[in-house]
């Protein structure tokens, strides 16, 4: 059985896949606490490989992409999971902080590291060797190791700190610090700007 937070279809908000059609394939819990995250991910229903994949279709109707988050994604999904998805037609799409393996078989991965956050509670030492794309959510600057991490695309996403003033100069400096490091690509979190789920 997964502990699912929730099932829901939108588009993805984040990212290379922006305005892509998704359903997203929340999972409850994390192993790691970020003081910027915008998710209550604490509550779940538990669930079973096909019960998630009848839901999922019923959730996104011809849509066959699945992007599979939490909190944590890592610490539940499986490769049952995966070619449960798989044989419904699903292409899998994971978003994990990167601290822990992922099972055979994802379509896509979003490396979206959290080493180097101001007031991080846990381990963000990542473990992925390699990921489709990096985020890097941008607040004081960062690692540019992360510049070099084996990706197809590298992301910086403004961080949403709360406050309207401080999220306009963190966005200056973001793009600021992408015009003088071009490998990056701005990532914004339109689903807020379009205020979707």
């Amino acid at each position: 059985m997964y502990r699912v937070n929730e099932i829901f279809y939108s588009l993805q908000g984040e990212g290379f896949w922006t305005g892509t059609p998704m359903v997203f394939l929340r999972f409850s819990g994390c192993n790691l606490k970020c003081p910027f995250c915008d998710t209550d991910h604490s509550g779940y229903r538990e669930m079973s490989a096909e019960e998630i994949v009848t839901e999922i279709l019923q959730a996104g109707g011809v849509c066959r992409r699945v992007c599979v988050t939490g909190g944590e994604p890592s610490l539940q999904l499986d490769v049952a999971l995966v070619e449960a998805l798989h044989a419904a037609g699903f292409q899998v799409h994971v978003e994990t902080n990167g601290t822990r393996p992922l099972p055979a078989g994802v379509d896509w991965v979003t490396l979206s590291p959290k080493t180097g956050v101001k007031g991080l509670k846990g381990d963000g030492t990542v473990v992925l060797e390699r990921a489709d794309e990096v985020k890097v959510v941008y607040e004081d600057g960062i690692d540019e190791k992360w510049a070099a991490f084996p990706a197809d695309w590298h992301f910086l996403q403004p961080c949403d700190t709360g406050d309207e003033t401080k999220n306009k100069a963190v966005l200056a400096e973001t793009i600021d610090h992408i015009q003088r490091h071009p490998l990056w690509r701005l990532s914004l979190q339109t689903h807020k700007l379009l205020d979707i789920k």
